[in-house]
């Protein structure tokens, strides 16, 4: 049963079984020698081991070559990974407060964001807490920090009050 189904099996199958096959057979004639290596007080030891040589010698050749490949081979090379150099810090020269006074809300905050810092304040210098909505409509009257102190994200607030209210520009 085991013939009929190996008959059937494609070529690569039936060289793969005959391959095991010839592999197992040679274990087992190399266990023989090793065994017969072991006493030199049994010389038919020696004797059966060479008759189970030559036979296993005679069913290799008639197996099909094969080429064996290292497993070396098999494994993928392991990818080359350059070292993590670390970046030098880079130090940001320091954003000073430009002079924003009697500008309209809008182009104040253009020119602190041109300066680099993108976020400022405002504030309703009325005290009245009125939410600048349109900030081209508020002009600013007093500004904090003054001109030329350094200033970070947030630090930049601008009193301002409408533009047609009473301001001192």
């Amino acid at each position: 049963m085991f013939g009929e189904s190996l008959r059937n099996a494609s070529p690569f199958f039936r060289g793969r079984v005959v391959r095991s096959v010839s592999i197992a057979v040679a274990g087992v004639a190399m266990a023989g020698v090793v065994a017969a290596c072991g006493s030199a007080d049994e010389p038919s030891a020696a004797r059966d081991t060479s008759t189970v040589a030559a036979t296993t010698t005679a069913e290799a050749t008639t197996t099909t070559p094969t080429t064996t490949v290292p497993p070396a081979a098999l494994a993928p090379e392991p990818a080359v990974v350059p070292p993590v150099v670390a970046a030098p810090e880079v130090v940001a020269a320091p954003v000073l407060m430009p002079p924003v006074v009697c500008m309209n809300l809008q182009a104040a905050q253009n020119l602190i964001q041109d300066a680099g810092v993108f976020f400022s304040r405002s504030e309703d210098a009325t005290g009245a807490g009125r939410a600048q909505i349109n900030d081209s409509n508020w002009i600013v009257v007093d500004q904090t920090p003054g001109v030329g102190v350094p200033i970070e994200e947030g630090d930049a607030v601008l009193s301002v009050v409408k533009i047609d209210e009473p301001n001192n520009c």
